[in-house]
C-alpha cells in the first residue's frame, strides 16, 4: 500500500471537519465546539438532530459535509481498518513461518549478539550458506537482521528459554559475542547446562576475562582487540606471510582458498597414506596438516602418513576442486 493514501485521507478529513467548524460557525453562528460537534456527528450519520435550525446556507454547507464528508470518513476508517488488519496478518503470518524455519534447524550455528562481531560472524556464515539463527533483544537491531533475511529470536540470550528456543538442543555450536563479558560467562554457563556437549566460541573483551570464560566451559575463547593488535604487529613484521594468510582464509581473485574436509568412516581414503590417495595428483590441493582424532595436529605430512577414519585435513587449493574432494572425503 502506498504511504500516500493515509496521509490523503487524513488531509482530507481534516479539510473537511475544518470547513463543517468554520463554516457552522461564520454562517450560523454557533459556537465552535458545537459547529465541531455538528460536523462531526454529519459526517458520522449517527441521525442525531441538528443543534439548531439550519438557514438554507447552513443546509448547503451540510449537504457538502454529507456528499464528501461521509465518503472520505468512511474512506478513512477503511483504511486505518485494512493497514491494521493487513500488518497484523503479516505479522502473525511472518512469525509464524519463522517458528516453522526454526523448527526446521540442525546441525546450525547460534549467534548470541548482533553487534559489530555479530554482523561480521553471520555475513560470513550467510555467504558460505551456513545455517544460523542470531539471538538479539535490541529492537532497532531486530530491523536489520529482518532486512538482511537472518533467522532471529528477538530474546534475551542469556535465558534458557531463549536458547531453547533458537534450538540448542540440535545445534552444532553457540557463538556469544555480545558486549558484556559478564553476559558472555553467562551464556556459556546456561548454554552449557542445557548441552554439555556442544560447542561454545566466546568473545572477550577483556583479556583478563578469557580464564573466566573457560571456566564457565567455553570450547574456544577470542579476544578480538587482542587478534587485531596481534595482526597489525604481524603486518609490520612478516607482510608477505599475512598477505599468504589473506589469500588462503579470506579468498582473492586468485580463487585459492583454504579448507578443512573430515575423512568417513565409508571413505575410500581410510588406510591408503598420502601418495596413494591422488588427493594432490587429482585434486591439485596443497595438503597442508592432519588433525588425528586424538588432537594431535601433523603439519606438512610425509608421503607415507596413512589416513584414518574421522581424521580431518587442513588443505589449499580452488574452491570448485576443493568442493569435488570433499564429496570423495
Amino acid at each position: 500500500m502506498s504511504s500516500k493514501k493515509p496521509v490523503f485521507a487524513l488531509v482530507s478529513l481534516v479539510f473537511v471537519l475544518v470547513f463543517g467548524t468554520f463554516g457552522y460557525h461564520l454562517v450560523e453562528g454557533m459556537l465552535l465546539f458545537d459547529a465541531f460537534y455538528m460536523t462531526l456527528i454529519t459526517i458520522s450519520t449517527v441521525g442525531f438532530a441538528e443543534i439548531s435550525p439550519l438557514t438554507p446556507a447552513g443546509r448547503i454547507i451540510t449537504v457538502f459535509i454529507i456528499v464528501f464528508g461521509i465518503g472520505i470518513g468512511t474512506y478513512s476508517i477503511g483504511l486505518i481498518v485494512r493497514v491494521f488488519i493487513e500488518g497484523e496478518l503479516a505479522n502473525y503470518f511472518g512469525r509464524r513461518k519463522v517458528k516453522k524455519q526454526v523448527s526446521d534447524l540442525h546441525d546450525h550455528f547460534i549467534v548470541c549478539g548482533f553487534g559489530r562481531i555479530g554482523r561480521t560472524i553471520c555475513r560470513e556464515l550467510a555467504e558460505d550458506h551456513v545455517p544460523f539463527i542470531v539471538i538479539e533483544q535490541e529492537h532497532a537491531v531486530i530491523e536489520e537482521i529482518e532486512s538482511l533475511k537472518h533467522l532471529f529470536v528477538e530474546m534475551d540470550a542469556t535465558t534458557e528459554e531463549a536458547l531453547m528456543q533458537a534450538g540448542i538442543m540440535k545445534a552444532k555450536g553457540l557463538v556469544s559475542a555480545v558486549n558484556s563479558d559478564a553476559n558472555n560467562v553467562f551464556i556459556t554457563m546456561t548454554a552449557k547446562g542445557l548441552r554439555p556437549d556442544i560447542f561454545v566460541l566466546a568473545r572477550a573483551s577483556e583479556e583478563k576475562n578469557e580464564g573466566k570464560l573457560m571456566q564457565a566451559g567455553a570450547t574456544r575463547v577470542v579476544s578480538p582487540y587482542l587478534l587485531g593488535g596481534k595482526r597489525m604487529a604481524q603486518m609490520l613484521k612478516r607482510p608477505t606471510v599475512v598477505d599468504f594468510v589473506d589469500i588462503a582464509m579470506m579468498g582473492s581473485h586468485l580463487g585459492l582458498m583454504m579448507e578443512e574436509a573430515c575423512v568417513g568412516a565409508g571413505s575410500g581414503l581410510v588406510g591408503k597414506n598420502l601418495i596413494n590417495s591422488n588427493l594432490t595428483k587429482d585434486y591439485g590441493v596443497i595438503i597442508v596438516a592432519i588433525k588425528k582424532m586424538s588432537g594431535e595436529m601433523i603439519f606438512n605430512p610425509l608421503p607415507a602418513e596413512t589416513f584414518e577414519a574421522g581424521d580431518v585435513i587442513v588443505v589449499l587449493g580452488k574452491k570448485e576442486d576443493l568442493e569435488r574432494m570433499e564429496q570423495v572425503m
